[in-house]
């Protein structure tokens, strides 16, 4: 049964109806938002009145433009900030998400409107240590633990699973460095909870709104910069 209250007629043209993007994008946004977990194709079919192979060329066509990432399926695995399968952050409120990465953690109070604070939790992958944060929109959270990316910007979006399940939190740049030794893989980006917080502050703003469009690369390189980011990790001068 579809998790939708307002289930749609069908359409036009024999019952088939070609499903808007924008209106296919907000449909999983909602739910996420809402509930946590992501609408099935049939659950978007019958919202939408339209036939399985219009609801996936939606789906594959808000992936074209980065807006969901899908496994072979054409199921949702994230819809940034959010995510369908464990990453190594659970993100609690009056929903429960797992998020897409630290990033996306620290994102979710800022994009869901009626979760001003959430508890974000994950372990430190160098030594096992259990942290937990309560992150808000007002002020960074307390805590000296750090954050740790290890794919830069331009190559992101090359493996998008790879690259979110790589930004994590350590206890330390002890850990981080031990972390690192063990799996053979060189340093990334190391920001302290205060810069990830305001990373992840506005980076995501309008996401749930109709019309919502993502940043030029001339525009994420300003907000980079304005958050305290530097280097070619970033695509910014050193």
């Amino acid at each position: 049964m579809s998790s939708f209250p307002d289930e749609r007629l069908l359409g036009e043209n024999g019952g088939r109806s070609v499903v808007n993007p924008e209106d296919l994008r907000l449909a999983v946004y909602d739910e996420l938002a809402r509930t946590g977990r992501a609408p099935s194709i049939e659950d978007l079919r019958v919202r939408f009145g339209a036939v399985e192979a219009d609801v996936r060329d939606g789906l594959r066509s808000l992936a074209a433009a980065r807006h969901v990432v899908l496994d072979g399926d054409d199921r949702i695995l994230m819809a940034h900030p959010f995510a369908t399968i464990s990453l190594g952050f659970a993100v609690m409120g009056r929903s429960l998400w797992w998020g897409g990465c630290a990033w996306d953690s620290f994102a979710i109070p800022s994009v869901v409107a009626d979760e001003p604070e959430v508890l974000v939790s994950t372990l430190c992958p160098g030594c096992g240590r259990p942290h937990a944060w309560v992150v808000g929109r007002d002020a960074p959270p307390d805590g000296d633990q750090v954050a740790h990316f290890l794919v830069p910007l331009q190559r992101m979006w090359d493996d998008v699973v790879t690259t979110c399940s790589n930004q994590r939190i350590f206890c330390s740049t002890a850990c981080v460095d031990q972390w690192l030794a063990t799996e053979n893989l060189e340093r990334g980006y190391v920001l302290d909870l205060a810069t990830l917080w305001r990373l992840a502050r506005h980076w995501y703003d309008g996401r749930l709104d109709h019309g919502y469009e993502r940043r030029s690369p001339e525009a994420a390189a300003a907000y980079f910069r304005d958050v305290g980011l530097r280097g070619p990790f970033w695509g910014l001068e050193a």
